[in-house]
């Protein structure tokens, strides 16, 4: 084999490896990737089916009901509700009209089974997505009721 043809050869071989490598790389990331959605878009039916996402907003007040470890409580950004229902310990900080995103996926009936559930971190802070989630829903409902 001349050099030359030696060269092609590792140079198209390499540019194989880079292009698997960089194929599998994305691939990974995709799959990772989580989206959020307000209780609004995901009753608009804006959220995948059958794909892992978030949803926050507050919990709503009086929604919450304990048996053992399996916990069902309604995400509310005060425009629309979601049903979700959680099976593990929750965070110290998960309270009833509180800040709360959870993780997980919708079923075919409309409920959220999440398999994570976060709680803000001090009386201050709300995820900035549902915080403006939850600025959107207070914006028209205040449209409608100018109606």
């Amino acid at each position: 084999m001349k050099p030359r043809h030696k060269r092609a050869a590792i140079i198209a071989g390499g540019l194989a490896t880079l292009g698997l490598a960089a194929y599998l790389v994305l691939n990974a990331f995709q799959s990772n990737l989580v989206f959020f959605f307000s209780p609004t878009q995901v009753a608009a039916g804006e959220a995948p089916k059958e794909r892992t996402f978030r949803i926050g907003g507050l919990v709503k007040e009086g929604t919450v009901k304990r048996d053992n470890l399996t916990v069902a409580f309604v995400v509310t950004d005060t425009a629309k509700e979601i049903p979700v229902s959680y099976t593990g310990i929750l965070p110290d900080l998960f309270k009833e009209g509180k800040g709360v995103v959870a993780q997980g996926k919708l079923d075919a009936n409309g409920k959220f089974t999440a398999t994570e559930v976060l709680a803000k971190h001090d009386e201050n802070y709300m995820p900035p997505e549902a915080q403006h989630a939850m600025d959107q829903a207070e914006i028209q409902k205040a449209a409608k009721t100018l109606k």
